[in-house]
């Protein structure tokens, strides 16, 4: 099975990744199959789905999470965020949602409460230029002694691993649109958390701090797994450390006779499209993302 064809295959938000990240194909090409994303498949069902207060709804979900959920996806597509209908769907989205009126009623690039919310609001804001230099402060401020972030502070002054990934992957997105020393301390702290743990570890006992952060999950939501976290540092820049060697292993031996990797788990709470992936399947995303990870950390 030629992998790297059955990737390009796919949805074009896959396809034009894995030219991106495993071919390194010319700009040319790249331009075009990614111009695909906001007319074909996943990016365009999500703006297809938007609504005309700006938001995405789900039957059953409260509207911020479907509308936080679905923007996550959206992000990972790889959608140009320069397109002019990405440009619409964010002057909707910007214009109508609002967080809850005790959180300050905020628009959805100010932010909420919760680090693990507000670092993938980050994210997106700094994807489409909308990035709030508050917020980026206040995810400073949340940070804790131990490097990371918990949602549930400060009743607990240790960090989660799920609160730290989503805040870093908001600090990396920031930082490439502002360089700001304050922003790449706070980040180096908080992937130090992940290091000095091995990417998945109790720090006190070596052991995993959960099973599921073994299980390869797409589309994650505030959920933390080893891909995720090692995905995070490939795309921020970072070389690769030796303390990823046991969690890039567990990753590479994950991998089929196919050459593919299995959808494992799958957090689609509120996500306004589905997928078209089954766990215990293989998965396009799942095998892109292995596939760029192994390659940045130097796996074979």
């Amino acid at each position: 099975m030629d992998v790297i064809e059955w990737l390009c295959g796919g949805d074009p938000a896959i396809a034009w990744q894995a030219l991106r990240d495993l071919v390194n194909a010319d700009r040319t090409e790249l331009a075009q199959v990614r111009a695909r994303v906001a007319r074909e498949g996943l990016g365009a069902q999500i703006l297809a789905r938007q609504g005309d207060d700006g938001a995405w709804h789900v039957d059953g979900e409260p509207t911020w999470l479907s509308t936080l959920s679905t923007l996550d996806l959206l992000r990972a597509t790889g959608i140009d965020p320069q397109g002019d209908a990405m440009i619409a769907a964010m002057d909707r989205l910007d214009a109508g949602f609002r967080w809850a009126d005790e959180h300050g009623a905020k628009s959805f690039f100010g932010g909420e409460v919760e680090p693990c919310i507000n670092g993938r609001a980050l994210a997106l804001g700094a994807y489409v230029d909308r990035a709030d230099p508050a917020l980026a402060a206040r995810l400073l401020a949340d940070q804790l002694a131990d490097g990371g972030w918990n949602c549930d502070a400060p009743k607990s002054a240790v960090a989660s691993y799920h609160s730290t990934i989503c805040v870093l992957e908001g600090l990396a997105a920031y930082e490439r649109v502002c360089a700001d020393p304050a922003i790449a301390a706070a980040r180096d702290r908080g992937e130090a958390y992940l290091l000095e743990r091995a990417m998945f570890e109790r720090r006190a006992t070596g052991a995993p701090a959960s099973p599921a952060f073994l299980e390869l999950a797409f589309p994650p939501r505030y959920h933390y797994d080893v891909l995720r976290g090692l995905d995070h540092l490939r795309e921020r820049g970072a070389a690769p450390d030796p303390r990823i060697a046991r969690a890039v292993e567990i990753v590479r031996s994950k991998r089929r006779p196919d050459g593919t990797w299995a959808l494992e788990a799958s957090y689609p709470d509120g996500v306004a499209v589905a997928l078209g992936e089954t766990i215990g399947e293989p998965s396009r995303w799942i095998t892109l993302r292995a596939l760029r990870v192994l390659r940045w950390a130097g796996a074979r």
